[in-house]
């Protein structure tokens, strides 16, 4: 592990535990209809936090999979798909309920929920995906926010990559 600074994370009631090392590659808010579906049945949930924003959104920070360990309460984690074929699957904190990360599972980063970092969470960087927002809703207005993907949100994933060498880590549990 580098010298470099950690972010600890954690679910509501503390028993599960992360830590991400150094700055993400990027801090986002996510208006897709796949976040925001999962993050409506999340708060379905009993005793279950809130993952949406004000504005409709998930924020996330976006790390390389080398970069977070899970340091306490593994055993609580567990897996959650919107369909059985979903690339993408998202983990809670069944202690408590609370969404932790979103892993797409083909990629080299997590989408850490941001608010599961008590202090200190990296600010946001921008909005992706407004075209999936429900008529009559407005993304935050301080913040860049695109229709899709914009090229840099691609470029920082791809060199994000490059300096792990094109590995596809695994994340551990």
């Amino acid at each position: 592990m580098s010298a470099e600074a950690s972010l600890p994370a954690s679910c509501v009631c503390g028993h599960v535990t992360l830590q991400a090392i150094g700055t993400p590659i990027l801090s986002l808010v996510c208006y897709c209809e796949s976040c925001r579906s999962a993050a409506r049945q999340f708060e379905q949930a009993p005793g279950a936090p809130s993952v949406l924003n004000g504005y409709g959104g998930v924020d996330y920070c976006l790390y390389r999979k080398d970069r977070v360990r899970i340091v306490g309460g593994a055993e609580h984690l567990r897996d959650h798909r919107l369909t059985e074929a979903s690339p993408t699957r998202r983990v809670i904190a069944a202690c408590c309920n609370t969404p932790m990360f979103l892993e797409f599972t083909k990629g080299h980063w997590l989408s850490l929920y941001r608010d599961r970092f008590p202090q200190g969470a990296p600010p946001l960087e921008m909005g992706v995906m407004a075209k999936e927002l429900p008529p009559g809703s407005t993304p935050a207005e301080n913040l860049p926010t695109y229709r899709t993907r914009p090229p840099r949100f691609m470029i920082k994933l791809l060199t994000s990559w490059a300096a792990m060498g094109f590995r596809k880590s695994k994340m551990n549990r």
